[in-house]
């Protein structure tokens, strides 16, 4: 099967790169692309800080520093910096776990939480925007897709 991407303009032609190496690359350049436009999206925190919150808000019960590197899928430092910057614009607070104090929770703040309601509708004209044309099979389609090779990479 021959996949075509229009880029600026310009037909790129993939030929017949097997589907596989194909959705790679294309899963690469759309989280560049999305990455970029989200980031233009709110004026106060960048998408990865905004993706912390949504991860922090998935979870049952405040999360560690480490339980939320594993739900993020990134690297303990890599998650620590992202906190320090929100909790720095006082989006979140880490405190002491009331069990082991050498472990921090953290909390998301009321400033947080007003911030998520203000941009909530915003959020969602957008997210329907992007997937504006694509069936509920389509997704799911995908979410199971995507899924699997994640756990083929664990």
């Amino acid at each position: 099967m021959d996949y075509n991407l229009m880029v600026r303009n310009n037909k790129v032609d993939f030929g017949q790169m097997p589907p596989g190496t194909f959705l790679i690359g294309l899963l690469s350049a759309y989280e560049n692309r999305f990455q970029t436009v989200a980031d233009s999206f709110f004026e106060e925190i960048t998408w990865k800080q905004f993706f912390a919150i949504i991860c922090i808000n998935l979870c049952k019960e405040s999360p560690t520093i480490n339980e939320l590197s594993e739900v993020m899928a990134s690297s303990h430092q890599n998650v620590k910096q992202i906190l320090l910057k929100l909790e720095k614009k006082g989006f979140i607070e880490m405190i002491p776990d009331e069990r082991d104090r050498r472990k921090q929770r953290i909390v998301i703040t009321e400033k947080c939480n007003d911030f998520c309601r203000r941009n909530e509708k915003e959020c969602g004209i957008q997210i329907n925007k992007m997937y504006e044309g694509i069936s509920e099979e389509q997704l799911i389609t995908t979410i199971q897709t995507i899924s699997q090779m994640e756990r083929n990479l664990k």
